[in-house]
């Protein structure tokens, strides 16, 4: 693994962009981003692509300061992609870091909103520490999405979200806000998946740990250029980890509860 970009102590926030095949649409997207957003730097997570797309982040680092790039020996998973570059970027100080697709589905023109999310709080007064880019609140929605494709995350949210007692609409979004503290709470060692169940997973996570999550509604668009990696099949294996997930949980409160019950009955000792 390899980075390319300024290594000195930075902060502000980090927009991490992993990509596998997305020459055609990287330039495109980090000048959006860059747009949007002049204060933040990109950080691109190159799996070793073969169209070229690392070397091409290269030069678009090597022209802007704020462009960074971070080398992978191969492809491993969106979620290891994610993983990497948030050691890397707790590392250097940037505060918060998002999570943002190459392809364009993400808008980076409604970045400044889910930013502004993070200063909201609650009756407690305490801001948020993870917002979502949810397309399943009001005022969020889809464009250019086959009706199937509607069914498989509407029904992949809602069952994460019933199986594992998570109060987000939006389980599976991929379109995120992290403050530094709140990736440092979530112990970041202990989530393992590296497919499309990350989303769930460092939700479920966060949701554990106490954090405060905040969903704010955004437009996801369809990729007009290159070929979604997306599948049925990558969805429902998904689902068996949530599955698996949320039985152990079940599992794991029944035994507590037993074990409390027990306590309760024993004789005590006079």
């Amino acid at each position: 693994m390899s980075s390319r970009g300024e290594e000195q102590p930075v902060s502000g926030p980090l927009v991490v962009i992993p990509t596998y095949d997305e020459r055609e649409n990287l330039p495109g997207i980090v000048a959006r981003v860059r747009a949007a957003v002049p204060s933040a730097s990109v950080l691109v997570v190159d799996d070793d692509s073969p169209d070229g797309t690392g070397e091409l982040a290269d030069e678009l680092a090597a022209a802007d300061a704020s462009v960074h790039v971070l080398h992978r020996r191969g492809k491993e998973g969106l979620g290891a992609a994610y993983l990497a570059a948030f050691d890397w970027a707790l590392e250097r100080g940037f505060d918060p870091m998002v999570q943002l697709d190459a392809d364009g589905s993400h808008l980076p023109e409604q970045l400044p909103a889910l930013l502004d999310a993070l200063e909201t709080t609650d009756a407690a007064g305490r801001p948020a520490d993870v917002v979502i880019g949810s397309r399943w609140v009001p005022g969020g929605s889809v464009v250019n999405w086959p009706r199937r494709r509607v069914w498989l995350s509407k029904t992949g949210s809602t069952y994460s979200r019933w199986m594992l007692r998570v109060p987000v609409n939006d389980v599976t979004a991929g379109y995120r806000v992290y403050r530094a503290g709140a990736l440092r709470a979530l112990r970041l060692d202990d989530v393992h998946t590296k497919g499309y169940g990350f989303q769930v997973d460092m939700t479920w996570h966060a949701v554990t740990a106490g954090l405060r999550v905040v969903e704010v509604p955004v437009t996801f668009v369809e990729r007009e250029l290159g070929r979604s990696k997306m599948s049925a099949a990558i969805v429902f294996e998904a689902m068996g980890r949530v599955t698996a997930w949320g039985i152990a949980r079940r599992l794991r409160r029944t035994r507590q509860a037993t074990a409390g019950a027990s306590a309760d009955r024993r004789p005590s000792r006079a």
